[in-house]
């Protein structure tokens, strides 16, 4: 029974000992890796991994470990490495908080997350009571940066809006526009009220405007109907792709083709199971990196995202990639040390994140304001025998 005992003990002091040096198991599955406490940055991500959103949550787990790998093996962050864990919130704002405590006993000093909207806002009030610095790779409503320690990488559904409505009018894409929109989803709303209130100054009409619910998702007739009758010859839809791919099947079983625009949460439709990508043949949707671009950078990350993942990147995939460098910069500017507090390095990072300058896959010289938005230029892509063509 002693022997039993002392080897109960040992083995209990051997998993604090682990515990307390940051063992980065977690639950986080692939994407953890170890570190120890003081010595080693202790970077967290939250996203969908599984769930309908599973596509953008892979997306930006796998461009962060791509950057948190290129950073280590380069000597770390003024020579510390970075431990990175990756927890599945399922899309939800109460695993989202849920993961992130998770994270928090794993040892997590900084936060890249959440990936959706609504999780990102419960994070966000629990990351700005511990002074913790939080970017959002896509969190894009304003909201999610409603706290001092919170920032985008993404456009915020404002300025998707705005930016979507001048493209369409500066190329003169279309003289009748229909909006389609999810009413009950922020994201979707905030980009469409945006959309439609820009359109006044442009060479456009809005010609209906149609909401649906996360309720009745499946079935666009209706809208797709009062499109047509409208005489709409293009539909902008700021909603996710996937609804966009039943939107886009509904249209063409009713014999309806006008051209289809949206935003960077259509990014993703190429990849929906058992969806004829032909249907979204010429559509058009803004966003700020493109796969094809022929500059050595994202040459370099599509290349090894490829060869890791067998799949091309999307936009959230470069998102996370620029998150971690972005964390990186704003690590340098401060000059802070991983043995330093949570709340004392959130602190001087976000001083730092006003104060840096950085140049990613999503674009070049992006700047970040106070209030957490990030300034950058959107790019425009067109749907092109199944594949993103820049515009």
């Amino acid at each position: 029974m002693k022997k039993a005992v002392s080897m109960f003990l040992a083995l209990a002091l051997m998993a604090a000992s682990l515990t307390a040096c940051g063992s980065a198991d977690g639950g986080a599955g692939d994407s953890s890796s170890e570190g120890v406490a003081g010595e080693t940055f202790f970077i967290g991500g939250i996203g969908p991994e599984t769930g309908n959103n599973s596509q953008y949550g892979l997306a930006v787990r796998n461009g962060a470990q791509i950057a948190v790998d290129e950073i280590n093996e380069a000597g770390g962050i003024n020579g510390y490495k970075i431990a990175y864990d990756f927890q599945d919130d399922e899309g939800t704002a109460e695993k989202a908080v849920n993961a992130y405590n998770a994270l928090k006993d794993w040892g997590m000093q900084i936060l890249m997350g959440a990936v959706t909207t609504e999780p990102t806002v419960a994070v966000a009030a629990e990351t700005v009571e511990d002074g913790m610095l939080q970017i959002t790779p896509s969190g894009s409503s304003l909201d999610c940066v409603q706290y001092d320690n919170a920032f985008q990488v993404c456009f915020t559904d404002p300025n998707q809006g705005i930016e979507s409505a001048k493209y369409i009018g500066d190329a003169g894409l279309a003289q009748k526009v229909a909006v389609i929109y999810n009413s009950s989803d922020s994201y979707s709303s905030g980009i469409a009220e945006a959309f439609i209130a820009e359109a006044e100054n442009q060479p456009f009409e809005i010609v209906s405007s149609e909401a649906f619910t996360n309720d009745t998702s499946t079935d666009f007739t209706v809208q797709l109907q009062k499109s047509r009758e409208a005489g709409a010859d293009m539909v902008f839809l700021p909603i996710y792709y996937q609804e966009a791919s039943l939107i886009l099947q509904q249209a063409d079983d009713m014999g309806y083709d006008p051209l289809f625009c949206g935003g960077d949460g259509m990014d993703g439709i190429l990849g929906v199971d058992n969806f004829d990508t032909s249907l979204a043949e010429g559509l058009i949707l803004l966003t700020p990196f493109i796969a094809d671009a022929e500059d050595e950078l994202t040459q370099n990350f599509v290349s090894e995202y490829q060869e890791r993942f067998d799949e091309i990147p999307n936009q959230f995939a470069a998102d996370a990639y620029d998150a971690i460098y972005i964390i990186k910069a704003a690590i340098e500017q401060a000059d802070v040390t991983p043995d330093m507090s949570t709340e004392e390095i959130g602190t001087a990072l976000i001083a730092a994140m006003t104060e840096i300058t950085v140049d990613g896959l999503t674009g070049e010289g992006m700047t970040w304001e106070a209030g957490g938005t990030v300034n950058k230029t959107p790019r425009a892509v067109k749907i092109v025998d199944g594949a993103y063509q820049a515009m």
